[in-house]
């Protein structure tokens, strides 16, 4: 069993979980507590993200995409992608698949 929580979320407003680098489950999972525009993509692997709560608005593929708590958000191979907003009591949680070290191209805003 693997137990873990937000309580140690650093001052960039996100952490991870749990992923391969320091387990055997073979996925990444972490948490934000605020949209972080970092236009970024990955070309291999998904990002699932999970609006726990608040709300929050990402540019995908450059289609603003508005999030409530509830809602999932699928982000494919190849999408560019970040968010622009986010309300004061955001959090949403994501899941990599499959995960792959590096696969992280930073985008210019």
């Amino acid at each position: 069993m693997i137990v873990g929580g937000t309580s140690e979320t650093a001052d960039g407003g996100k952490g991870w979980f749990v992923g391969p680098w320091k387990s055997v489950v073979p996925v990444a999972v972490g948490w934000a507590d605020r949209g972080i525009d970092e236009p970024h993509r990955h070309d291999q692997m998904f990002e699932i993200y999970l609006v726990a709560r608040g709300e929050s608005v990402a540019l995908i593929a450059g289609e603003r995409v508005h999030l409530d708590a509830g809602d999932m958000l699928v982000v494919e191979p190849g999408e560019s992608h970040t968010f622009v907003y986010s309300s004061a009591d955001y959090l949403h949680f994501v899941v990599q698949a499959p995960f792959v070290a590096g696969d992280k191209v930073d985008l210019d805003a």
